[in-house]
C-alpha cells in the first residue's frame, strides 16, 4: 500500500510534508532557535538573517521559533481532531445503520439538522460558552466534523450492509458489532479515510481562524492564526512576515487534503485493480512486441506484410 500511495505525486507531497510538520513537531519540545514567546523591543521588525531565519515581527519576537512551537499545537489539533471525529463517525453511523427501523430514521433526521450548523460556526459558539482553550477547540471540531463524517458515511455503510457477504455472515452467527469492524468499516474504509483527512484539515483552519478571532489557543499557546491576527495590522508595511504563516497554515491543510485522496486511491480494491489490470495489458503488449521485432521469420511469413499486394494468401483467379 505504502508502495502505491508513493506512486502517486500527490501522495509524495503529503507524505514529505506531514513528515516534515510531525519532525519539526518534535524538535520544538527540546529545541527552538530562541524563546517563542521572547520580546525584544530594540530588535523589532528586523529582515530574516543569520540570528533571526524569519525575522521578527512588532514585538521583537523571533518568527522562526514561534511558528516551529506552532508546529505542536497545529499536530495536536488535527490528531485530536481527527481521532473524535472518527469515534463519533463511526458510532454515529453504526447507530444509523444497524439498529431499528425508527432509531435509524430518528438518527437519519437528526444527522440531517446537525450537519447544517457549519464546522466553523459550531466551534465558536462552544468555545463561546465553554471559553477559549486548546482542548475545546479540539472537541468542539472533533464532535462537528463526526456528524458530517457518519451522513456521509451512512449511505455507502447501508449499502455495504446488504451485500452478499454481510448477509452470509450475519447467517453464520456474526453479532452486530463484528458484522460492523470486520466487514462493513474495511469495505468502507477508502471514503472514511477520505473524510478524515478532510476533518484534520478543517481542523487546522478552524483552529487557526478561532485564534486569529481570539476564541482559540490560549496567550501561552503558540498558534498559527494568534499570530496573523497580530501581524494583520502591519502586512502593508511588512507584508513577508504574514507570509510565514499564512503559507504554513495553506501547506498543511493542502497536504492533509490531497493525502486522503492518495490514500484512497491507494487502498480501493476496484481502483488498485484496474490499475493492476491496465499495467498488466501493458506490459502484455510490450511482450508481445518486442518478440515480434526480435523474430526475423515473423516478417517472411505469408500474410505478415502489411501490403496486401505482396500477399500470398489471396485467391487467385
Amino acid at each position: 500500500m505504502i508502495r502505491r500511495l508513493l506512486a502517486r505525486p500527490t501522495g509524495v507531497f503529503a507524505v514529505v510534508v506531514l513528515g516534515l510538520l510531525v519532525v519539526l513537531a518534535v524538535v520544538s519540545l527540546f529545541w527552538t532557535p530562541q524563546d517563542p514567546f521572547r520580546t525584544d523591543p530594540f530588535h523589532q521588525w528586523e529582515a530574516p538573517g543569520p540570528a533571526h531565519w524569519f525575522g521578527t515581527d512588532a514585538s521583537g519576537r523571533d518568527i522562526a521559533s514561534y511558528l516551529l512551537a506552532g508546529t505542536r499545537t497545529t499536530v495536536l489539533v488535527a490528531v485530536g481532531s481527527g481521532v473524535i471525529a472518527s469515534v463519533v463517525g463511526i458510532v454515529l453511523t453504526a447507530i444509523g445503520s444497524l439498529t431499528a427501523r425508527w432509531v435509524r430514521e430518528g438518527t437519519a433526521v437528526l444527522l440531517d439538522i446537525l450537519v447544517a450548523f457549519p464546522t466553523l460556526l459550531t466551534a465558536m459558539l462552544l468555545t463561546a460558552i465553554a471559553g477559549g482553550s486548546l482542548g475545546v477547540v479540539i472537541v468542539s471540531v472533533g464532535l462537528s466534523f463526526g456528524v458530517t463524517i457518519a451522513r456521509v458515511a451512512r449511505g455507502e455503510i447501508r449499502r455495504i450492509a446488504r451485500s452478499d457477504y454481510v448477509t452470509a455472515a450475519r447467517a453464520s452467527g456474526v453479532g452486530g458489532a463484528g458484522v460492523l469492524f470486520r466487514h462493513l468499516v474495511p469495505n468502507a474504509a477508502p471514503l472514511f479515510t477520505v473524510q478524515l483527512s478532510l476533518a484534520m484539515a478543517t481542523a487546522v483552519l478552524a483552529e487557526a481562524g478561532l485564534s486569529y478571532l481570539g476564541y482559540g489557543a490560549g496567550s501561552n499557546t503558540a498558534s498559527w492564526g494568534s499570530m496573523l491576527s497580530d501581524l494583520q495590522t502591519y502586512i502593508g508595511v511588512h507584508p513577508w512576515s504574514a507570509t510565514w504563516p499564512g503559507a504554513a497554515i495553506a501547506l498543511v491543510v493542502a497536504a492533509l487534503s490531497l493525502l486522503g485522496d492518495a490514500v484512497r486511491d491507494a487502498t480501493d480494491p476496484r481502483l488498485t485493480t484496474s490499475d493492476r489490470t491496465a499495467g498488466d495489458r501493458a506490459a502484455g503488449d510490450q511482450a508481445a512486441g518486442d518478440r515480434t521485432s526480435d523474430d526475423p521469420a515473423a516478417t517472411d511469413r505469408p500474410g505478415a506484410t502489411d501490403d496486401p499486394s505482396t500477399s500470398t494468401t489471396g485467391v487467385t483467379a
